[in-house]
C-alpha cells in the first residue's frame, strides 16, 4: 500500500463499517418480509402486491432525492432487494384460492413446467397427483377425485395425450393444457372432454424460483366460471394474468417464439460455419452484443427436441418461416448490389413503422446493457 493509499485508510474502514450495517439492516428487513409472507398466507392475499410496490417505489425515489441520492439508482437498488424477498419465498407455503384444497393433477410432472407447479401447487395446500410414462396406470384410481388436470408434456405428444386421458376424467374436472400454441390443444380438449376447458400458457421457464411477476397467459374454452379459482391461484401467486383469444395468442407466438428461436438457429450456425466461437467473440463485444449472444447462447443451453417442436410447431408457423427466408433474401439484394441507399429506404421505413416503441426500446435496453455491463464486464 502506497503512502497516498494509507492517508485512505479512515474513509475505508468508515466504508466497511456502513457496508456491515446495511448488511445488518437488509436481514432485519428480510425477517420483517417473513412476518408480512406469513400474515398473508394465513389471510389468503396475494404475494405480489403491484399496487403497493408502486406506491413504495415512488416514496423510495422522493426520499433518494431529498438525500441528494439518484432516484433511479435507488430505485434500482429496491427492487433487487424486493426480488430479493420474492425468491425467498420460494421454500415456504403460498396463499391458496380456495377454502379446501383441490386435487390437481400434473400429467409430465417430471418435466420442468411439471415439476414447477406441482411443487408450487403442492406448497399452496393442495393435493398434487403426478402421471408420468412410468405410473400411468394409476390415473383409474385418481381421476375420480380430480378437480383439475393439467397436460404439461412436450408439443409434439399434447394431442395424444389429451385424447387418452380425457376419457377417464369426470365432467367435473377441469382440463387445461401448458402448451406454448393454443388453438389445438383446446379445440383437442373440447372434443375429447365434455367438462371445463381452460388453455393456459405460462411466459416463463422452469427455472424460476417462484411465480411472482411472471406472466400466465389464459385462454377459457369452456364453462369459464368453473376455472375462475385456477386464475385467482395464479393471482395469488403474483402471476400477471392476461386473457387472450387462442388463435390471436398463436398467431403472435408464431413470431415471438417460432421465429425468434429460428433467428437463434441462424444466429449459431453461422457462427459455427465461420468458425466464430463465443468466448472470442466476448473478448471484443460491446455490451449489447454480449446481451444478444447470451439471449443465442441461453437457447442452446437447452433442450433440441423442444425448440425443434416450437419452430415446427404447425403449418402456419412454417409457413411464416418461409416466408422470413424469402424477405431475407430480398434484402441480402442490397448486399449483393451495394444498394446503400435501399439499406437506408428500408431501414427508415421500418423506423416509421416501430414509431414511439423505438424509443422505449431504446430506454430499455440501455438500462439492460448498463446492468449487464456493470455486472459481469
Amino acid at each position: 500500500m502506497t503512502p497516498t493509499e494509507k492517508k485512505l485508510g479512515p474513509q475505508r474502514n468508515r466504508i466497511d463499517e456502513i457496508d456491515s450495517k446495511l448488511l445488518e439492516l437488509l436481514a432485519e428487513r428480510r425477517e420483517i418480509v417473513h412476518e408480512v409472507i406469513d400474515k398473508k398466507i394465513k389471510n389468503q392475499l396475494p404475494i405480489f402486491a403491484p399496487k403497493r410496490e408502486d406506491e413504495k417505489t415512488k416514496k423510495f425515489r422522493e426520499m433518494a432525492s431529498a438525500h441528494n441520492l439518484d432516484p433511479d439508482w435507488a430505485e434500482d437498488f429496491l427492487r433487487m432487494i424486493m426480488a430479493s424477498s420474492r425468491a425467498s419465498q420460494s421454500s415456504n407455503e403460498f396463499p391458496r384460492a380456495t377454502e379446501e384444497p383441490k386435487h390437481i393433477l400434473i400429467v409430465g410432472a417430471k418435466g420442468g413446467m411439471g415439476s414447477l407447479y406441482a411443487r408450487i401447487a403442492h406448497q399452496s395446500g393442495h393435493h398434487i397427483y403426478k402421471i408420468d410414462k412410468h405410473n400411468w396406470h394409476e390415473l383409474e384410481e385418481i381421476a375420480p377425485k380430480l378437480d383439475l388436470a393439467i397436460v404439461a408434456v412436450p408439443i409434439n405428444v399434447t394431442v395424444k395425450v389429451i385424447e387418452r386421458l380425457a376419457p377417464k376424467l369426470s365432467s367435473e374436472t377441469i382440463l387445461a393444457d401448458f402448451t406454448s400454441n393454443k388453438t389445438e390443444p383446446i379445440e383437442a380438449m373440447k372434443q375429447a372432454h365434455d367438462g371445463p376447458v381452460l388453455g393456459l400458457h405460462p411466459m416463463h421457464g422452469p427455472d424460476v424460483d417462484n411465480l411472482s411477476k411472471q406472466l400466465m397467459v389464459v385462454c377459457p374454452a369452456r364453462n369459464a366460471e368453473s376455472s375462475e379459482w385456477v386464475i385467482e391461484q395464479s393471482k395469488l401467486w403474483g402471476m400477471r394474468v392476461v386473457e387472450a383469444d387462442a388463435e390471436k395468442h398463436d398467431h403472435v407466438m408464431h413470431m415471438v417464439q417460432g421465429l425468434r428461436h429460428f433467428v437463434a438457429l441462424t444466429h449459431g450456425s453461422f457462427m459455427k460455419t465461420y468458425d466464430l466461437k463465443p468466448q472470442d467473440i466476448l473478448d471484443y463485444s460491446s455490451p449489447i452484443y454480449r446481451a444478444e449472444l447470451m439471449m443465442t447462447g441461453r437457447i442452446f443451453a437447452q433442450s433440441a427436441e423442444l425448440y425443434a417442436d416450437i419452430v415446427f410447431a404447425n403449418e402456419e408457423r412454417r409457413e411464416l418461416l418461409l416466408k422470413f427466408i424469402e424477405h431475407n433474401e430480398k434484402l441480402a439484394q442490397m448486399v449483393k448490389n451495394d444498394d446503400k441507399e435501399g439499406f437506408i429506404k428500408e431501414f427508415e421505413s421500418v423506423t416509421d413503422f416501430f414509431g414511439k416503441f423505438a424509443s422505449q426500446a431504446l430506454k430499455e435496453s440501455g438500462y439492460l446493457i448498463n446492468r449487464l455491463a456493470d455486472r459481469f464486464a
